[in-house]
C-alpha cells in the first residue's frame, strides 16, 4: 500500500482506510487487498462520471425551462420575441470588428 501511496494511485484517505482494515485482518492476502483498492478507484470514477452527467443535466433542463418560461411570455404578449440567432449576432459583431484591428 505504501507504493501505491507514493505512486499517487491512491490517496492519503483511502490509504488510512485500507490501512485500518488490513491491521484489522479483512484481507486474506495481497491479491485481496489490491483488488479493493482496484474497485474503490473504479467506484470514485464512476461517481464522478455520474456527477457530471448529473449537471450536465441540470445545465440543460435550466435552460430549456428559460427557453419555456420565455415562449410562454411572448404568447402571453409580456416580453417581444428575439429570435437567438440575432442575440447571438449581436454579441459576435465586436468580436469581428476587434479581429480587423
Amino acid at each position: 500500500m505504501k507504493k501505491y501511496r507514493d505512486a499517487k494511485k491512491i490517496n492519503r484517505h483511502i490509504y488510512h482506510k485500507l490501512y485500518l482494515a488490513a491491521k484489522g485482518n479483512q484481507f486474506k492476502n495481497k491479491h485481496v487487498l489490491i483488488e479493493s483498492i482496484h474497485k474503490l478507484k473504479a467506484e470514485k470514477i464512476r461517481e464522478a462520471e455520474l456527477e457530471a452527467q448529473r449537471e450536465a443535466r441540470r445545465a440543460k433542463n435550466t435552460i430549456r425551462k428559460e427557453k419555456r418560461v420565455q415562449r410562454k411570455n411572448v404568447q402571453m404578449g409580456i416580453e417581444t420575441a428575439q429570435p437567438a440567432a440575432v442575440e447571438k449576432v449581436v454579441d459576435a459583431a465586436p468580436a469581428k470588428k476587434a479581429a480587423k484591428k
